[in-house]
């Protein structure tokens, strides 16, 4: 048995439109502009660099969650660096920015390694490099 499935569909011109079926919500893709695309959504390969950082920062919510902390602030920057020979994401950097009030040191380290765990981060090829730092307020 699957976890979720989706609908995607070919729209022409390079577009994709997928379907969450658990609840409707639809996502546009694009070929980038440096591929023959026109950039005017997400691309697949965007998609990949922002579910890594989107997962990370839901696994430091839940863990915030089942501890009692609060988080007053979380936000990330995201980039990706596209290889080519073969064309791959090469990189993804991922600036996070937390402020969790009253956060001990030795949580903050624990909230670090939980989000580097995320199922994201473990999916993805090792050789795509993952470069992510925190900056706790």
């Amino acid at each position: 048995m699957f976890d979720m499935k989706y609908e995607v569909n070919y729209l022409g011109d390079l577009r994709t439109e997928m379907t969450h079926l658990g609840s409707g919500e639809k996502i546009s893709t694009d070929a980038p502009a440096d591929n023959r695309g026109k950039g005017r959504f997400f691309s697949p390969t965007d998609l990949t660099a922002a579910a890594l950082c989107s997962c990370m920062m839901t696994i430091i919510g839940i863990t915030a969650q089942k501890r009692g902390m609060r988080i007053a602030v979380l936000k990330a920057d995201c980039e990706k660096k596209m290889k080519s020979d073969p064309r791959k994401i090469g990189l993804i950097r991922i600036r996070l920015t937390l402020d969790m009030p009253g956060i001990s040191r030795e949580d903050q380290v624990m909230i670090e390694a939980a989000a580097k765990s995320c199922p994201v981060a473990l999916s993805l090829h090792p050789d795509l490099k993952q470069d992510v730092s925190f900056e706790w307020q």
